[in-house]
């Protein structure tokens, strides 16, 4: 118990600070291996072979690797990464606009029938069969 609290007595605030600062670099490291292995797999314009090399390359020497992989490909990083995002948004989008339908109420549907009433582009009879298939 004694040595515990003498322990905690000689760890002061910047070796806590050193600490912290090494666990984020730490965690900092993975999250880019982690987002570099995401983009060779995700590159669609490089061959099985060249994807393959990358990945040795990194997992043999990882530093020297991921620098050389962000210097070659780093512009390219972002374009992929911006367009799957667009491809996702896109497809979000398609999703929700099939579930919703087409968006318009069937008193919006009812006012546009009116709507072509008024004018005369319809008759009573088609104004009254379009109503009636709408309200069900």
């Amino acid at each position: 118990m004694l040595k515990n609290l003498t322990l905690a007595a000689e760890f002061g605030t910047g070796q806590v600070f050193w600490s912290i600062l090494w666990l984020f670099l730490f965690f900092v490291w993975f999250w880019l291996i982690i987002t570099v292995f995401a983009d060779i797999i995700r590159a669609r314009n490089m061959s099985g072979w060249a994807k393959a090399f990358w990945l040795v390359l990194i997992i043999i020497t990882p530093y020297i690797g991921v620098f050389i992989y962000l210097i070659a490909n780093g512009g390219k990083m972002q374009d992929r990464a911006v367009k799957q995002f667009e491809e996702q948004q896109e497809a979000s989008e398609a999703y929700i606009r099939s579930v919703a339908g087409s968006g318009s109420s069937i008193a919006d549907e009812l006012k546009n029938l009116a709507e072509l009433k008024a004018a005369g582009v319809i008759s009573d009879d088609e104004f009254e069969r379009a109503k009636a298939k709408l309200i069900g």
